[in-house]
């Protein structure tokens, strides 16, 4: 066992180093879920075979003690009271390919079952969301808002509340579905999203939109004219820039392009049941729906709520809309 314990370790260490060195892509929800299978084997053999060995080892080493005094006794010879505890105790003491394998076990399904159920922490990696997140928040994603989901397949087992106009949502990449994305829901199954000369209307009616101050952005030490908007009842800030036109250069061809209609003012799209329309608040500095279309259902993967943490700004801990 510690030699296909070893290998089986090595594995994981390098899966993990290829991943981060770029020689593959990895998969986080499958490495767990192999991980939690893995050490809850371990964990079971710990349990009821391997742990029980040792114990019967070590009430072996003691009864073997009692015969021996017992025998010196009958021969009136006095016992030599030997100590062995400290031989017990190493009998008992769990081998290293146990304690870490099954000794993980309980960290790891904890792990599991808060992350493919619950929450899980997510960071934003690039501006396409500012104002609302900045590069660098650490946020939670709720899992169980929109339905519950098997991890690794992503299917659903409940239908939890669905989706709606203005949240923000992490889903899955469509053109690459390994990468998680976040972005606002802006348009429901059937919905016909227009944004045309930077202005954004769903279903004939233009969305609320009024001017603030500008937003100077730190990371590229420019101002953008910065705007709220409100799309039933979720009031948000949202960036333009004026030196951006408002037709979309670089759309891909992707499923349901049809139902969009490209022009120099910008795009309409109907869309299609099962999916969403999705924008970042960035609006000009967001790869999103306008660029490479609607995400399926089973591509959510929950709804953001919280940042827990900016090390580079702890003032941004707190719940956003």
């Amino acid at each position: 066992m510690p030699a296909i314990t070893a290998v089986i370790l090595a594995a994981f260490v390098g899966y993990a180093g290829s991943w981060y060195l770029g020689f593959i892509e990895g998969n986080f929800a499958l490495l767990l879920f192999v991980a939690t299978v893995v050490t809850g084997l371990y964990w079971l053999g710990e349990r009821f075979v391997f742990l029980p060995r040792r114990q019967a080892a070590a009430a072996s080493l003691e009864a073997e003690a009692v015969r021996r005094r017992e025998s010196l006794a009958q021969q009136g010879i006095a016992s030599d009271n030997a100590d062995i505890s400290q031989a017990q105790s190493r009998l008992l003491m769990q081998p290293w390919w146990l304690d870490w394998t099954a000794g993980l076990f309980p960290v790891i399904i904890v792990v599991f079952l808060l992350r493919s159920f619950l929450f899980e922490p997510f960071k934003i990696p690039s501006a396409s969301m500012v104002p609302t997140l900045l590069v660098g928040d650490l946020i939670l994603v709720n899992k169980f808002t929109y339905g519950l989901r098997l991890p690794v397949i992503n299917t659903k087992i409940t239908d939890g509340k669905p989706l709606a106009r203005g949240d923000v949502v992490v889903f899955r990449y469509p053109p690459k579905p390994s990468l998680d994305y976040i972005k606002r829901v802006v348009g429901l199954p059937g919905d016909e999203v227009a944004y045309l000369n930077k202005k954004l209307t769903i279903n004939g009616r233009p969305v609320d939109k009024s001017a603030l101050q500008p937003f100077f952005d730190e990371d590229s030490m420019s101002y953008a004219s910065q705007f709220q908007e409100t799309i039933e009842g979720h009031t948000h800030r949202l960036l333009n820039n004026d030196k951006v036109p408002a037709f979309v250069q670089g759309a891909e061809d992707f499923p349901y392009r049809q139902n969009c209609r490209y022009s120099v003012e910008g795009v309409v799209c109907k869309v299609p049941e099962g999916h969403y329309f999705m924008m970042g608040d960035n609006r000009d500095n967001s790869l999103d729906s306008r660029f490479w279309g609607f995400v399926p259902d089973k591509n959510i993967v929950g709804r953001a709520f919280f940042v827990w943490m900016n090390f580079g700004n702890p003032g941004r801990i707190g719940s956003f809309d």
